[in-house]
Order: C-alpha cells, then structure tokens, then sequence
C-alpha cells in the first residue's frame, strides 16, 4: 500500500518519481549486492565512523536522513523505537545526512540528537558519496544490511506517515525475518520522502 500523504499536502513537492534501473526503485543497487563502503564520517558524538566499525553488528541498517525533512522528521520516534526495540538481537542503526543546507550542517544535526536523544549514530557526509553510492534518493531511505553486509531490504519504513494507519511494517518484517534465518518477503518499496538535493542541485541558500 503506497504511503498516505493525507494532511500534510505541503509536502507534495518532496516526494520522489519513481526509478528503475538495478532495483525497482533504485538506480543504483538491487537487492543482494554487497553493500556500498563509507570511510571517515563525522558524527555527532565528535567520532568519526566506517561502514567497518559495524562489523560486530548482526544486522545494519542505513537511514539516509536530515534535520529539515517532514518525513524524515515523522519517521524518527519510529526510527529510535525499532533501534531499541532490536538493539539488544544484534541490530544496529546509524543514520547519514547528505544535506548541504544549513539547518542540516553537523552543529545542528548534533543540536537535533541532543534533543531528541537519537539511540544511534548520526553521520554526516559533506562529499555526498555514501548517499550516491546508495542510490539514496529521499529522506528517509533505508537499506537494511545482512550480517555479510549484502543489502537484503532498501525502500521505505512502511507503507504509512501516519502511525496508526500503517499496514505493513516492511523493516521490522525484514528484521524478524533476518533474525530468524529467514529471506524477508518483501525486500524493496518505493521510498517516499523529501528529494536528497545533491550537489549539483542544491540550492544557494538554506
């Protein structure tokens, strides 16, 4: 079931078009490929961090995210339970902020973690390679990581901005269905989201 943008018709102009290419929503990647490496982000907790420093971790999951976002911003109460609902079966969560706009540059990303006590990292990558890499096209947009590191779900949360109309819980099937040795049955959704505005189309000014 696509997600309902019911109330928030603001935010018509964010959402994406629909891609296909080497997923079905995504140019870049298709399910089952070796996930991309990233190498010295900085994080909000002043450490710098790999996709290697998770090697510990079960499962991993990469939420292309940003301060600024409606969605981004309606998914994270989500986002911070299903971290520490899984923390303690072996997933770990780290979100990446592509954006070049101000309210997204690190003091502010550190500002918004403090408030809103994020349970996982917060990366933030200036260079943008990670999210191009990714073929990340929308905050939010998740790819969930097996414990090779192959992508085994990318797309959206679930399939609903609002909480208590949401239907299918994509991630949290994907994970129990990881933890229990099993394939997920849905491994991609469309993402949904505001467009990550990548350098060449990143406007002048915040």
């Amino acid at each position: 079931m696509p997600l309902r943008m019911a109330g928030l018709c603001c935010l018509a102009v964010c959402l994406c078009s629909d891609v296909a290419s080497a997923g079905k929503f995504n140019r870049v990647l298709s399910v089952g490929d070796a996930a991309p490496a990233w190498a010295s982000l900085p994080g909000v907790d002043g450490t710098s961090k790999a996709l290697k420093d998770y090697a510990d971790a079960r499962l991993l999951l990469v939420v292309f995210t940003c301060n600024h976002c409606p969605v981004a911003r309606a998914y994270e109460t989500r986002i911070m339970n299903l971290t520490r609902r899984y923390s303690k079966r072996g997933l770990q969560v780290v979100a990446i902020s592509c954006s070049l706009l101000k309210s997204d540059n690190l003091e502010n990303m550190k500002r918004r973690s403090r408030e809103r006590k994020y349970p996982f990292d917060y990366l933030h990558d200036g260079s943008q390679a990670s999210g191009r890499a990714y073929g990340a096209t929308v905050t939010p947009h998740v790819f969930l990581l097996d414990q090779r590191r192959k992508i085994a779900y990318m797309g959206a949360v679930d399939d609903n901005l609002v909480p208590d109309q949401v239907e299918e819980h994509y991630v949290v099937d994907a994970v129990e269905a990881l933890l229990k040795g099993q394939a997920p049955e849905v491994v991609e959704s469309r993402q949904k989201g505001c467009p990550i505005e990548y350098r060449n189309t990143v406007p002048s000014r915040d």
